[in-house]
Order: C-alpha cells, then sequence, then structure tokens
C-alpha cells in the first residue's frame, strides 16, 4: 500500500517511519496524528514523504493501512468516533487489546490486524508476529524483516509475553557492568566492553542452522568458565522461575 496512516508516534511509530523511509527510494506516503507532536513534526521535517495531519480521523481518511499504536491506556480515547470505512486495513499494535474490542470500538467491517513488531523494525531487522495473517500486513512486515503470522490469539498472546523479556535482559548485563565496576574496573571501561562482548554474541543468532542450545554449547568449554556460570547461577531452580514470570505474564494479558 502507498498511503500508511499512524495514530500514535511513540517509540514504535518512529521506528516505523524510519525503517519505511530511510535507503528507500520510493517510501509509501505516511500520515501521521498529532498524538506525538514533538516526534510526529521531526519526523516530517526530515522526510517529504511524512505530513502531520489535523487529527485522527485525517489519518484515517489519508491512509489505506491505518496503524494503530497508542498506548493501551489511551485506546479508548484515541479511538472514539473514529470513522474507517470498510476499504481500509486496520493494523494493532496495542498490546493486550483484542481484535474483536477494536473492531467494536471502531465499528466497522475492515480487516484487523494485530502485530507486534519491536523498535529494530526501524533497522529492516525484525521479524514481527501478526494476528491473523492478512497478505497487505505481512508484505508491508516483510519489507521490514519479515512476518510471522499466526492463527489466533491465544498463540499471539505467547509470542507478546516472550517480548516481556527484552528489559530483564538489559538489567541483566547493567547487573554485569556493576559487577565489574564493584571489582575496580572503571565503569565506563566495563560497560563499553560488556557492549561489545553481547553485540558480538548477538551476531551468532543470525546463524539459523543450529538451535539456540546448540549455539549455547558451541560457546562452552567443558569444566570452563561459561559453563561454570550457566550451571552454577542459571541452574534449574533459576528456570523454573523464568517459566513461572512468564507463565504469570502470560495469564495477565490474555485476562487483558
Amino acid at each position: 500500500m502507498n498511503r500508511i496512516g499512524i495514530i500514535g508516534v511513540g517509540e514504535i511509530g518512529r521506528a516505523l517511519v524510519e525503517g519505511l523511509s530511510d535507503g528507500t527510494q520510493e517510501p509509501p506516503e505516511i500520515f501521521l496524528s498529532p498524538r506525538g507532536a514533538a516526534t510526529a513534526a521531526e519526523l516530517a521535517r526530515r522526510y517529504p514523504h511524512v505530513r502531520v495531519c489535523a487529527d485522527n480521523q485525517d489519518v484515517v481518511d489519508h491512509a489505506e493501512l491505518v496503524l494503530l499504536a497508542v498506548r493501551p491506556q489511551d485506546c479508548a480515547e484515541a479511538l472514539a468516533g473514529l470513522r474507517v470505512d470498510d476499504d481500509r486495513v486496520v493494523l494493532s499494535v496495542i498490546a493486550g487489546v483484542s481484535t474483536g474490542e477494536l473492531r467494536r470500538t471502531l465499528g466497522t467491517a475492515a480487516p484487523v490486524v494485530r502485530a507486534i513488531p519491536l523498535p529494530s523494525v526501524r533497522e529492516r531487522r525484525c521479524v514481527t508476529v501478526t494476528c491473523p495473517a492478512h497478505p497487505v500486513v505481512d508484505a508491508f512486515f516483510d519489507g521490514l524483516g519479515g512476518a510471522l503470522p499466526v492463527a489466533d490469539e491465544e498463540t499471539f498472546t505467547v509470542f507478546s509475553a516472550l517480548t516481556g523479556t527484552l528489559t530483564a535482559h538489559y538489567w541483566y548485563l547493567a547487573t554485569l557492568t556493576d559487577w565489574a565496576a564493584g571489582h575496580g574496573l572503571a565503569r565506563e571501561d566495563a560497560d563499553r566492553y560488556v557492549r561489545g562482548l553481547f553485540q558480538g554474541v548477538a551476531r551468532a543468532l543470525d546463524d539459523d542452522t543450529r538451535t539456540l542450545a546448540q549455539l549455547a554449547g558451541d560457546h562452552e568449554t567443558p569444566n570452563g568458565s561459561n559453563e561454570r556460570i550457566r550451571t552454577t547461577w542459571f541452574d534449574a531452580a533459576n528456570a523454573r522461575s523464568l517459566t513461572r514470570a512468564l507463565d504469570g505474564l502470560l495469564e495477565h494479558l490474555g485476562r487483558r
């Protein structure tokens, strides 16, 4: 589709605009809501094909693909009274708001699809889960790193729970940095080393010929340092604790 409307221009909205625009010879027209006014105005200054609309209805009226990217607590206010013609495609990245709830709020027969894009869509390296499969939406995300369509919202919610582990990963890295600083390293040096260490390891994830367990094994030496930390810290009890936390999050998301 050549006309994309985005209601809610936060971090994900910005990342989508940048992914659709940077290094692209023929980017689509992008219409932004005035929500997140400073970010929307900055994007419109950077990209000639991006325009800030008068209000949310103006976004819908100009777009073929209407992308909803507001916070869950702002959903009712942002979508109240919107008229969405049946020839549009509605794409929601609003966490925890079901397709049925969105359809009731909007009162439209237009296709409604949910998705879980991550900020790395700006680099067109993000695999985005969609539900249900839709050719327009899946083609949209194929251009931003790939689409992973799933058949039902129960499965979609499992993927949504996985995204809840992101900041725990960052805090893990921050804890490593704190530990090293506590043992006399300059904090800037520890921070730089930890970032470089895990950026390098992350590149191994591009090798999809090996499972994650195989990648872990390939980075270990028997009785070596990595095996020692894995078996003494990330032991069975630790794994069970993580599983319980994910189960609790899944239950919470399923109730929303």
